[in-house]
């Protein structure tokens, strides 16, 4: 652990966990194979921009990636290769706007149906088959 990682008491009795960064994480580790919603960084060396799409996308989840680059060709491998739902370039992988763009995962991270979207109504609903021989 670099920083971080000790649970803080509040004055009004509550709990804060500071953020915490882990370095050298080996790829397979839990906490880089786990969705943790909370302060936490994982870092793990990759060898090239390659290696880090392979290491993204060898996890159970997908709800959103980012990639700060300036070089189109590694911005397309990415649209095609990135595997998730929410893909974002030169920005922050949090806070979609509710409203301006659909919201959702791959795999175990969601239904791929993006909160927001046309097909979002869709899981309000059951569909039912109905067929009668004439």
């Amino acid at each position: 652990m670099v920083a971080g990682g000790s649970a803080v008491s509040t004055p009004d009795g509550g709990f804060f966990l500071q953020p915490t960064i882990f370095s050298e994480v080996p790829p397979k580790a839990v906490v880089a194979q786990e969705e943790i919603f909370g302060p936490v960084l994982a870092l793990i060396k990759v060898a090239d921009f390659d290696e880090a799409l392979q290491v993204a996308n060898n996890t159970e989840y997908g709800l959103t990636g980012s990639l700060y680059t300036s070089d189109p060709a590694k911005k397309a491998a990415a649209r095609r290769a990135f595997h998730v739902g929410n893909l974002y370039f030169n920005r922050k992988c949090t806070g979609a706007m509710v409203g301006a763009h659909p919201f959702g995962g791959f795999n175990m991270s969601g239904t791929d149906s993006k909160a927001g979207g046309p097909d979002y109504l869709y899981l309000f609903t059951q569909a039912k088959s109905v067929a009668e021989k004439l």
